[in-house]
């Protein structure tokens, strides 16, 4: 993990679920196979909306630029 960001807004599980439109099963999911950065304190668990951001930006998949030729 980086340095600590100061300033940032930390969110739980449940928010993350919420934003994503998920339920909470995904977002833990993604801390226990360490696929997202996030902070432990304690037994609670945080991730900082920063790196929810970059999380969905890594994962959008942009469109083709060229037409699909499928079966006809």
């Amino acid at each position: 993990m980086d340095s600590a960001r100061t300033g940032e807004r930390y969110l739980n599980v449940e928010q993350v679920a919420e934003l994503l439109g998920t339920t909470v099963r995904f977002p833990r999911r993604l801390i226990e196979e360490r696929r997202i950065e996030f902070v432990k304190l304690g037994r609670h668990v945080r991730i900082a909306e920063s790196v929810l951001a970059e999380f969905i930006a890594s994962n959008t998949v942009s469109p083709r630029t060229t037409a699909f030729r499928g079966a006809a």
